[in-house]
């Protein structure tokens, strides 16, 4: 009887074959992957509102501007105004 430290050496028994590689490589299961944005939600968020803005100033469309804060001031205690999109 040999022992093996580093796990390296075969089974005991002489007359296991184990599984074929490419079998072994079928039953794993698939990776899962998750892509990685470069911006965060709220960065998102905001360059769609700012884009948006941007054609709808176009179109002569006016209202309040999202990235004007003097309009989005607001006391600790309350909720921020919401942003009405321009008409």
């Amino acid at each position: 009887m040999k022992i093996d430290t580093q796990g390296m050496s075969g089974p005991i028994d002489p007359n296991y074959k184990g599984k074929p590689l490419d079998q072994q490589q079928r039953e794993l299961p698939s990776a899962i992957i998750q892509p990685r944005r470069l911006f965060t939600d709220s960065y998102v968020k905001e360059l769609k509102i700012l884009i948006n803005e941007v054609l709808d100033a176009r179109e002569g469309k006016t209202g309040v501007s999202y990235f004007d804060t003097e309009k989005f001031k607001h006391s600790i205690h309350d909720q921020e105004p919401p942003y009405q999109e321009w008409t």
